[in-house]
């Protein structure tokens, strides 16, 4: 028979559990601790040196007169208004090639990856050459390319092509009709952008399809609204505006609106070398939905192109949309590439800013700011828009 101390379980000392919680938290706040002493560092070093060399800190300077011109305004600019005015003049011009970009690259990246996987070998052997081309070239060339080939290959003003009536293409740029007024640039790109938001809830998003489906008159509705609603706005801040067609006075064209060379190069450049990226995403998306689904559906007699349109293509969204979101972010901080070419972005402006200034730190804070602002308002948009079409387990 076994004694009572053999059946008794041999036990082992135990730490206390309190010691385990609390490494961790003297792990974190010692991490804390250096980080904070750093930035310290850095900051009262800074302030040292700044005060030492007798240069002020702070934002104050945004208030002085600018005194300098920018070359293009989607708001009414002169040289006597503020620094501020003229940094807000960036961030405008830097969204509007951000934005047209990404829509521009968008819908060409769709249409090069769906022809990449034509049978045809001719027309994937093509969009596969072109694309190994752009993604492999460096995004400055491009505009370096683009900026060239527009000012040098293009004519002089009083020699410009003339496709269209009103339509002037030259080493000026293209000048086009529009209303007079620069104050009716910012509602007419309001009235688009409301437009284009109503379109892409329409065809991308499930509950717009739906609604497209069962009452398309009802579902275009809201999309007629806003625009009517910018139009409205539009001739209320600037009366009524007159239609100006585009004059050769001197040395260059008055009147309506011209799209610069700096402004065509930076937006080709983009849309061409982005467009090959997200070529690459919409491939292996379409590619990533098994061929059970294109199967199926040409069972059904759908034609390829419904197949694509109604099956394949809002599967492959949850697949696509994660890295188009990277591609959007890259392609909005590669504008910043911009200053090599002098289109007035927040960055040309911004080192404008800081030269007369000689506000080094705030001005490029100001860009950062800028930057990340926009960066993350894309990041938020395209993650709510991931967890609507994202397949919710039940």
């Amino acid at each position: 028979m076994k004694s009572k101390a053999s059946l008794t379980p041999s036990r082992r000392p135990t730490r206390p559990a309190g010691g385990l919680r609390l490494r961790p938290l003297l792990y974190q706040a010692l991490l804390l601790a250096a980080v904070g002493l750093v930035a310290w560092y850095l900051v009262a070093n800074t302030l040292a040196n700044l005060q030492a060399r007798n240069i002020s800190t702070g934002f104050g300077f945004l208030k002085d007169e600018a005194g300098f011109a920018i070359g293009e305004s989607m708001l009414p600019y002169t040289p006597t208004d503020s620094y501020g005015r003229a940094l807000w003049i960036g961030v405008l011009n830097t969204l509007r090639v951000a934005a047209l970009g990404i829509i521009a690259s968008t819908v060409l990246g769709v249409l090069l990856g769906i022809a990449r996987l034509s049978r045809n070998w001719l027309v994937s052997g093509t969009v596969g050459a072109y694309i190994e081309t752009m993604r492999n070239i460096p995004l400055l060339l491009h505009l370096f390319f683009w900026y060239a080939l527009i000012t040098e290959s293009m004519p002089g003003p009083r020699q410009a092509l003339n496709p269209l009536p009103g339509v002037f293409l030259s080493n000026r740029g293209l000048a086009v009709p529009w209303f007079e007024g620069s104050g009716a640039q910012l509602p007419a790109w309001a009235a688009l952008a409301a437009l284009a938001a109503c379109i892409v809830f329409l065809l991308c998003s499930e509950r717009g399809r739906a609604l497209r489906m069962r009452r398309p008159l009802v579902a275009w509705t809201p999309a007629f609204l806003l625009l009517a609603l910018s139009l409205a706005a539009w001739f209320s801040v600037n009366g009524s505006p007159q239609w100006q067609t585009p004059q050769l006075k001197g040395f260059n064209f008055q009147g309506g609106a011209t799209l610069s060379p700096e402004f065509a190069a930076l937006l080709i450049g983009l849309v061409l070398y982005t467009s090959a990226f997200v070529a690459e995403v919409v491939r292996s998306g379409i590619q990533a939905i098994g061929r059970g689904q294109r199967d199926a559906a040409r069972a059904l007699g759908l034609a390829p192109g419904q197949v694509l349109r109604l099956i394949v293509l809002p599967q492959a969204l949850r697949v696509i949309v994660p890295p188009m979101t990277s591609q959007y972010l890259n392609l909005t901080k590669n504008s910043s590439l911009a200053v090599a070419i002098g289109y007035p972005d927040i960055v040309s402006i911004a080192n404008t800013t800081l030269n007369q200034t000689g506000q080094a730190i705030e001005g490029v804070l100001i860009i950062m700011a800028a930057y990340l602002t926009v960066s993350l308002t894309i990041s938020v948009l395209m993650n709510w828009y991931n967890r609507r079409i994202a397949l919710v387990e039940r």
